[in-house]
């Protein structure tokens, strides 16, 4: 499974960002999340959904600004960023897995797209 990941970008505090990940190869039964990594910190989940989309996590910091969505052909996935704060400057990853044991964990995710950044200025 291949991934690329888009849609990063500068924007002010309190504005938004939608960021996009497409998904090439066997994506079947593969669940895809979003991770992101600030200057000087670990990397972090930010949101999980499920192949049907039909489960959807995300981080409790960041529940209610953040959404997360699947395509109808499930090769892609958008997480759609508002009331951005300087403190979500990070880069962005998207990344797919189908047999790890918790959606949180980076570890349960096989494939890791490049990286987009997102930089909230104040």
């Amino acid at each position: 499974v291949q991934l690329q990941a888009s849609g990063g970008g500068l924007v002010q505090a309190g504005g938004s960002l939608r960021l996009s990940c497409a998904a090439a190869g066997r994506t079947v039964n593969t669940y895809m999340g979003w991770f992101r990594q600030a200057p000087g910190k670990e990397r972090e989940f930010v949101a999980f959904i499920s192949w049907r989309g039909g489960i959807i996590r995300y981080a409790d910091s960041l529940k209610g600004r953040f959404t997360i969505s699947r395509d109808n052909a499930k090769t892609t996935i958008y997480l759609q960023m508002n009331s951005l704060q300087p403190e979500d400057t990070a880069v962005y990853y998207c990344a797919a897995g189908s047999s790890g044991t918790y959606y949180y964990d980076g570890k349960s995710y096989d494939y890791w797209g490049q990286g987009t950044l997102v930089t909230v200025s104040s």
